[in-house]
């Protein structure tokens, strides 16, 4: 197996990427090789400061270079990026992955362009709209799938049922959930509840559930979404975007907020130590970086979005994460799926 990973792309680019890289050459299969894509000279520079070696595959003969001698900026337009930097490192992770020279690309860069270039470069599984990020979230005694975290800001209710049709897809051939509870984001758990699109949404989720094989639960609250009785949640990329970054900010002010909290005096930190085993427990809970990045779920090879502000941590979890996606055969599995619907309509 070949994991591409964009070096260039994300806030603590090119060191978190190459320091994540290193991380997780070891705890990868033996014959899974990571190549990295970026300015080969800048990533050698970077292992030399960074490990004192000359080159990368000083550190792991698994670990390789590809060399992209242009990069996608944040601010840059996401199609006209796409268009005109084809030596980015990620135009470039893209061609890798469509010519079959990677199992699966690995981006911290620019959303809207990682979008654009695996919807015009891999391309989108027939039958599927729009493809879109599908994050994972910690909850209650279990996990939630937020569908979509970040590409589309803009959706029809079309959108969003196709989005609970790919996350119960998901859920039950990744991660064995034979029906899995999907839920609708949104301000109220009436039916009459929020505005045209969710409305529009709910009645279209309610009319076709049944058929295209969705245990569609209703309206679901913020409040509620970390239940543990609800294993995804469908919403537009704007609110899921939103939703996505004010759940890991909750969770970094509890942490920090109980830390300060246990240090505060000498009484609380001796108070504090019968309890470490279970505090540590629920700090890993709440630790999102854990559950790596978000796999695209749409185009026709896996696409995977890591955080913007991604550090080493993340990238290893991320890189460790896509690994399981290539052998969980998730694309392909979707694809099967919506071909058999397809054949069945036909």
């Amino acid at each position: 197996m070949v994991i591409l990973l964009d070096v260039m792309g994300g806030d603590n680019a090119p060191d978190a990427n190459i320091k994540g890289a290193v991380k997780a050459v070891n705890e990868v299969g033996q014959s899974t090789e990571i190549l990295l894509i970026g300015k080969e000279e800048v990533i050698n520079n970077r292992v030399k400061e960074l490990y004192n070696k000359e080159k990368l595959s000083d550190i792991s003969p698994r670990l390789k270079i590809y060399n992209a001698t242009e990069t996608i900026e944040m601010e840059d337009t996401p199609t006209v990026a796409i268009k005109h930097k084809k030596d980015s490192s990620m135009v470039v992770g893209f061609n890798l992955l469509k010519e079959g020279k990677g199992d699966v690309f690995i981006s911290a860069g620019n959303s809207g362009a990682l979008l654009t270039g695996a919807t015009l470069l891999v391309g989108r599984i027939k039958g599927i709209d729009r493809p879109a990020l599908a994050g994972i979230l910690p909850a209650y005694k279990s996990q939630l799938l937020l569908m979509d975290c970040g590409s589309n800001t803009n959706c029809k209710p079309i959108n969003l049922l196709q989005f609970a049709q790919m996350s119960s897809i998901y859920l039950r051939n990744t991660f064995g959930i034979e029906k899995p509870a999907i839920g609708l984001l949104n301000i109220g758990t009436e039916e009459t509840k929020g505005n045209e699109l969710t409305r529009s949404s709910y009645e279209l989720l309610k009319e076709k559930s049944e058929e295209l094989g969705i245990n569609f639960i209703g309206n679901i609250e913020g409040r509620d979404a970390f239940s543990g009785k609800v294993d995804a949640v469908v919403t537009d990329g704007f609110t899921g975007n939103i939703f996505l970054k004010t759940t890991e900010g909750l969770g970094k002010f509890v942490k920090a907020s109980l830390t300060d909290s246990l240090k505060r005096n000498f009484l609380s930190i001796l108070g504090s130590i019968p309890c470490l085993p279970a505090i540590n427990r629920f700090a890993k809970t709440m630790d999102y970086k854990i559950y790596g990045g978000a796999l695209f779920l749409g185009v026709k090879k896996p696409v995977v979005k890591a955080h913007g502000s991604s550090d080493d941590k993340l990238f290893e979890y991320t890189i460790i994460q896509a690994e399981k996606f290539v052998e969980n055969k998730a694309v392909e599995k979707m694809t099967e799926e919506f071909l058999k619907q397809k054949e069945n309509n036909a």
